[in-house]
């Protein structure tokens, strides 16, 4: 079974991206950090029991190419790009999201799957998996509280009937949708409803 860790929003420009995330949220995002291996950058919200990240390419680091998340090859304004979820079994899923890369970043070290190619399996519809290593605290627990809560994730794909089948994920909030390829978060908060896309 999968468990909901957290939510990617990809963008060009972090600052943009940052911008956006805020203002449709109404609230500010911490600092992340940089990914070395892949050349990105992001900043952090945290959400209770999962968070959201703003990723993109740093234009001041070298990267492995092809980078992950589909990076290289994102256009356009910043958006919902993919969901990632903790597994305790890479294994039966490594055909369709790549093989598992370690990865660490100060005191965090984890392994990600990342497709050959860097991109994402079912267009992000399918959730990028990690395991978090043995002791290291989720990135959730150290962020501020925003005050939001994730209600609903709408996956939203022509391929939803199958992903349905395929993603072994319980989370009530995770909503496939038979529809054009993209993402919808409708989060609670102090001051009412508030949606990403």
């Amino acid at each position: 079974m999968f468990e909901f860790d957290h939510i990617a929003v990809a963008c060009t420009d972090l600052n943009e991206g940052t911008a956006k995330v805020a203002a449709a949220l109404g609230v500010d995002l911490q600092p992340g950090g940089q990914h070395e291996r892949y050349g990105t950058h992001n900043t952090l919200l945290g959400l209770g029991d999962l968070y959201l990240e703003v990723i993109a390419l740093d234009p001041a680091a070298t990267r492995v190419r092809p980078t992950w998340f589909g990076l290289d090859r994102f256009t356009g304004l910043p958006r919902l790009s993919n969901w990632i979820c903790r597994t305790d079994d890479f294994a039966p899923h490594t055909s369709v999201t790549g093989p598992a890369h370690a990865l660490t970043r100060g005191d965090l070290s984890w392994q990600i799957t990342v497709p050959d190619d860097g991109g994402l399996p079912f267009d992000g519809a399918f959730p990028t998996l990690l395991q978090w290593a043995p002791g290291t605290q989720h990135p959730a627990s150290r962020l501020p509280d925003c005050g939001l809560r994730l209600r609903r994730f709408e996956v939203c794909h022509p391929a939803a009937d199958l992903l349905r089948d395929i993603v072994p994920v319980a989370d009530p909030r995770v909503v496939f949708v038979t529809g054009d390829k993209g993402f919808r978060a409708v989060f609670d908060g102090p001051d009412g409803e508030k949606v990403l896309s």
